[in-house]
């Protein structure tokens, strides 16, 4: 069975906050969409899941670990868990990210 989401209507920007939609959440995998306005940051943090940073619009700086990468609509980049990583629409533009995560491995 498939699952088929509109991801441009579910594009929303907020001028005082980043705008989070929740595609889909299941034990195997959760899907994110994030809005930032130009200027908006999410804060590096952690967690204790694989991740898959997915910008589908604009640009901007993303950061895992102590790298800094500076990517634009089209860059996936991945994440080991527990690994610091956030985002920042620093290029003067718009930037739409899809985040995937999934479980870590227990073994």
């Amino acid at each position: 069975m498939a699952t088929v989401i509109d991801v441009k209507g579910k594009t929303v920007f907020k001028p005082d906050r980043i705008t989070r939609e929740m595609l889909f959440d299941s034990p195997e995998m959760r899907v994110a969409l994030m809005c930032l306005e130009a200027g908006q940051t999410l804060a590096p943090h952690k967690a204790p899941l694989r991740l898959m940073m997915y910008c589908t619009e604009g640009s901007g700086t993303f950061t895992v670990g102590e790298e800094k990468i500076i990517a634009g609509a089209g860059t996936a980049i991945l994440c080991d868990p527990m690994v610091m990583h956030g985002f920042s629409a620093d290029r003067g533009e718009r930037m739409v990210v899809m985040a995937v995560v999934t479980p870590a491995d227990t073994e």
